[in-house]
Formats: structure tokens, sequence, C-alpha cells
């Protein structure tokens, strides 16, 4: 089955995060981006998958 993809506007509607964590802090914690293009409109996507892996990691306790 192919991986699916959140865009970064996804990704931080997921997470209740800004757009800006997304793109700024979100590999900072973990999260890897994929860029699909080499212009510099390339479009960041986030792994649905690793998102929900990565959420899991948070859990506190």
């Amino acid at each position: 089955m192919p991986e699916k993809f959140m865009d970064v506007k996804e990704t931080a509607k997921f997470l209740n995060m800004s757009v800006t964590w997304v793109y700024r802090d979100a590999p900072n914690q973990g999260l890897t981006p994929y860029k699909f293009g080499s212009s510099p409109n390339a479009k960041i996507q986030y792994k649905i998958s690793e998102v929900q892996q990565w959420i899991k990691q948070q859990k506190l306790g």
C-alpha cells in the first residue's frame, strides 16, 4: 500500500500547532519532512504514519 502524506497546513491542523511551528520546529523535534520538487516552491509534506508514531512518542508518564 502506498504511503499517504499530509501537507504542512494539514500537519499543523492534525497536531493542533501553527504552520510556522511545522516549518521551523517540527524537523528539530524529530518529524521528518519530505520535499517534492526542486524549485523554491517545492511542496513539503509529512508521512501520516510517521506523524502518528511521533505523537505516540510524546506521551508523558
